[in-house]
C-alpha cells in the first residue's frame, strides 16, 4: 500500500485517528455531562450542540479550507489541535448549560478549521491519484472504526473512572495529534493568486453543478438526522427511562455505531467492482474489503 509507505501521510494519519479517538471520548462525555446538568432535559442541551457543530461545519469550514491554501498549514493543523485542548481540560469544570455551549461553539469551530485543512494537506503530499484515492479511503475507514472504538473504550473506562476524566483522554488525543503534526514538513502552499474569496465558494459550486454531489448531500444529510436522534436521545433514554448507569450509555452507543458499520461493510452493488453507475466511495470501500 504505497499510501501509508509515505512518511509524512503515515504520521497525517496516525494523528488523525489519534485525535478521532479524542473526540469520540468527548462524544460519550458530552452526553453524560449534559445528563448531569440537566437531567431529563438533556436532549434540549445536546440537541443545541448539534446545532452549534452544524452552524460551525457550515459557516467556517468552506472558509478554512480557503485559507489552509493560503497560510502555514502546519501551524494551522496544530493550532486548532490546540485549542480543542483547550477546550477538552475546561468541560470538567463547568456548571451551567450555557458554560457547555459556548465551549462547544469553540470546540467544534476548531474542529471545522482542522478537518478542511487536514484534508486539504492530503492531495499535496500524495500526488498520486491512485494513492490518494486509497487516503479517502483509508480516512473513511478510520471514522467508521472510531464510532465503534471510541465507544467501547469509552465504556472500559467508566467502569474505573468518572465520566469527567474522559475529557482528560480527548485532551491528550488532541495534543498528541498537535505534536505528531509539529514535527512534520508539509508541501509548499499553492499558488495565491486565485482570491480566497474564490476559493470559499469553489466546493459550493461544485455541489450546485455536480448533480452525484448533491446526491450524496442529500444522503449524508439523511444519515446525519438518524444519527442526531441517537446521540440526542440515548442518554435520556438510557440514564433516565431505564434507570442505568454511564457505562452503559456508552455501550449503547457503541452497538449503534457497530450496527452502522456492518451495514456499510456489505458496501451494496460493490461485487462488480468499478462499472458506471458505481459511486467513487462505493469503490473506494470496496477496495478495503
Amino acid at each position: 500500500m504505497s499510501a501509508l509507505a509515505n512518511r509524512t501521510y503515515r504520521r497525517l494519519l496516525v494523528a488523525h485517528v489519534v485525535a478521532l479517538v479524542g473526540t469520540g471520548l468527548t462524544t460519550v462525555a458530552l452526553g453524560l455531562l449534559a445528563y448531569d446538568l440537566a437531567g431529563a432535559g438533556a436532549g434540549v442541551v445536546l440537541g443545541g450542540v448539534l446545532a452549534v457543530k452544524m452552524v460551525a461545519n457550515v459557516l467556517v469550514a468552506p472558509v478554512a479550507a480557503a485559507v489552509a491554501e493560503r497560510v502555514g498549514r502546519r501551524a494551522l493543523l496544530v493550532s486548532a489541535d490546540l485549542v480543542r485542548c483547550g477546550v477538552a481540560l475546561a468541560l470538567p469544570w463547568v456548571d451551567a448549560v450555557w458554560q457547555v455551549v459556548v465551549l462547544v461553539a469553540v470546540l467544534q469551530v476548531a474542529a471545522a478549521t482542522f478537518t478542511p485543512a487536514f484534508q486539504a494537506v492530503i492531495p499535496r503530499v500524495l500526488t498520486d491519484e491512485r494513492d490518494y484515492t486509497r487516503a479517502l479511503s483509508l480516512s473513511r475507514l478510520a471514522y467508521d472504526v472510531e464510532r465503534v472504538v471510541s465507544p467501547v473504550l469509552a465504556a472500559a473506562l467508566l467502569t474505573a473512572i468518572t465520566f469527567s476524566w474522559l475529557f482528560v483522554g480527548t485532551a491528550a488525543g488532541f495534543l498528541v495529534s498537535a505534536g505528531l503534526i509539529a514535527t512534520l514538513t508539509l508541501p509548499a502552499h499553492a499558488d495565491a493568486s486565485t482570491s480566497l474569496a474564490e476559493r470559499t465558494i469553489k466546493g459550493i459550486r461544485a455541489y450546485r453543478h455536480t448533480p452525484r454531489l448533491r446526491a450524496q448531500l442529500g444522503i449524508n444529510l439523511a444519515a446525519a438526522a438518524g444519527g442526531a436522534m441517537v446521540l440526542v436521545n440515548t442518554v435520556v433514554l438510557v440514564r433516565g427511562e431505564l434507570g442505568m448507569g454511564p457505562t452503559a450509555v456508552a455501550v449503547a452507543l457503541g452497538v449503534f455505531a457497530a450496527g452502522l458499520w456492518a451495514r456499510r461493510s456489505r458496501c451494496p452493488g460493490c461485487s462488480n467492482g468499478g462499472r458506471s453507475g458505481r459511486s467513487w466511495s462505493a469503490r473506494a470501500g470496496c477496495w478495503l474489503r
